[in-house]
């Protein structure tokens, strides 16, 4: 009989490959994927801890879960309600007492005991509510299942979980463990069996991705460039990305990889998180303004058409408005083609939670507003210089709003939405690298023409 599962996933990529991995594991227990959770036989809130009131979104979700769970209970089903992810790491005991009609409260490292935590739940084991946080980071990717189909040309590939790096904001280093790489065997491994399922796109994923080192076959360590090198000699994938790197662990192999590996795109995710050298050092972010900027130019001289991303915490306990304005003339001076940016907000347990000389929320919402309008401004340029330009795209899916649409992505990440030519039958395009025109920009994304084989030809 066929259960129907909802997962629903907060925060990263990582979540979002272990969601996918939650459902790969379940799918032989009858599980199957719903849209929706109203009456699931199973919810998960697979949950990021990084963001501002995780916690409280998380209670809030749960509260309009239950009198779903109350009602189907009353028409004699069951419905499993859990919480995984890093704030079921951070705060399970809390879970557990202020919502008593949750049962399994489970960390990142233990999603591949799911079959026993559910038959110890459902079965004859009695148990009546399950929490589990430990952190057998090596025996989670010994046990995963093989992948299923994909659902559309792109792949997440998980080759390193945890930090060591102990930023004083982060709660990395205590929901996901320290840095762990897999052996390079079963990277390859799953990678193969990304390829001969149709993956194009890849993207290696870590919480410092670049810090990878795992043990190859021949007994020596492979970095992030030398799986790369060997990745990008594979027929089949087309793509190759990663995300998200650490300034310190740039190392020169991941830069020539970026010049030399066709199948590399030239594009880098790189979180400086302030301008300040004062702000980072509170951070023990390890690096400086000028050594970060450093690290781009390296990169720039290696691949001068790279476009750069990368993460800003803003109103950090201290920052002053010279603070600040260090952090916009870096911005000014790079150029990004995108940011993720919030205000700083802390997370419990954190050396920063228990910091002084905390910034008015006001002050806050001023300085994000000036630093937003900023990285708007300049993505929005960097798009409009593409106009009248080809660039390459691979088209991943229909366009969520307009059915007539695809959605694909270019060399540097742009989202990209172009209209299905006439002749075309719906999806026929997917996993196609294609040339586009583009005719116009936005901020977030790229409109244009495919090009015509004629056209081409010229």
């Amino acid at each position: 009989m066929k259960k129907k599962l909802f997962i629903k996933t907060y925060g990263c990529q990582m979540n979002s490959y272990d969601t996918k991995r939650m459902e790969d594991i379940l799918r032989p227990l009858g599980y199957e994927s719903s849209e929706t959770y109203e009456d699931a036989d199973m919810v998960i809130l697979n949950t990021c801890h990084i963001r501002e009131k995780a916690t409280d979104k998380v209670f809030s979700d749960l509260g309009r879960i239950r009198p779903h769970k109350i009602k189907k209970e009353k028409a004699g089903g069951q419905m499993l309600l859990a919480v995984a992810g890093c704030v079921a790491q951070a705060e399970g005991d809390v879970i557990l007492s202020r919502a008593r009609y949750v049962d399994m409260v489970f960390g990142p490292q233990t999603y591949h005991q799911l079959p026993e935590m559910v038959a110890k739940i459902t079965g004859a084991y009695g148990a009546e509510r399950i929490i589990n946080t430990d952190f057998p980071v090596e025996e989670k990717f010994d046990h995963l299942p093989e992948e299923n189909a994909l659902e559309g040309p792109s792949a997440f590939l998980s080759i390193q979980e945890g930090c060591d790096k102990f930023c004083t904001f982060c709660v990395v280093p205590y929901t996901r463990g320290s840095e762990y790489s897999r052996p390079v065997e079963g990277v390859l491994a799953e990678a193969r069996r990304l390829i001969a399922a149709g993956a194009k796109d890849i993207t290696l994923l870590g919480q410092n991705v670049n810090a990878f080192h795992g043990e190859g076959s021949d007994g020596k360590t492979w970095g992030l460039g030398r799986l790369l090198q060997e990745l990008n000699g594979w027929d089949g994938v087309e793509r190759l990305r990663y995300t998200t790197s650490h300034p310190c662990d740039v190392q020169d192999d991941l830069i020539t990889a970026h010049r030399d590996l066709e199948k590399v795109m030239p594009y880098l995710h790189l979180p400086v998180q302030s301008g300040s050298d004062k702000i980072l050092k509170a951070m023990n972010r390890k690096h400086t303004a000028q050594s970060y900027l450093d690290v781009l130019s390296k990169f720039r001289d290696a691949r001068p058409d790279i476009a750069f991303s990368s993460d800003f915490i803003i109103g950090f306990p201290g920052e002053t408005d010279e603070d600040f304005e260090a952090t916009m003339e870096l911005v000014e001076k790079v150029g990004y083609g995108s940011a993720y940016s919030f205000k700083y907000s802390a997370r419990p347990g954190t050396p920063a939670a228990n910091m002084q000389n905390l910034v008015r929320e006001d002050i806050k919402d001023s300085r994000l507003q000036q630093l937003q309008a900023l990285l708007t401004q300049q993505a929005l340029t960097i798009n409009q210089s593409f106009i009248g330009k080809t660039v390459s795209v691979l088209f991943d899916r229909p366009h969520s709003l307009e059915s007539n649409k695809l959605h694909g992505r270019t060399q540097y990440n742009q989202a990209v939405h172009v209209e299905l030519p006439s002749a075309a039958p719906p999806r026929s395009l997917e996993g196609q690298v294609l040339d586009v025109t583009v005719t116009r920009a936005g901020q977030m994304a790229l409109h244009g023409n495919i090009q015509t084989a004629q056209e081409n030809a010229a």
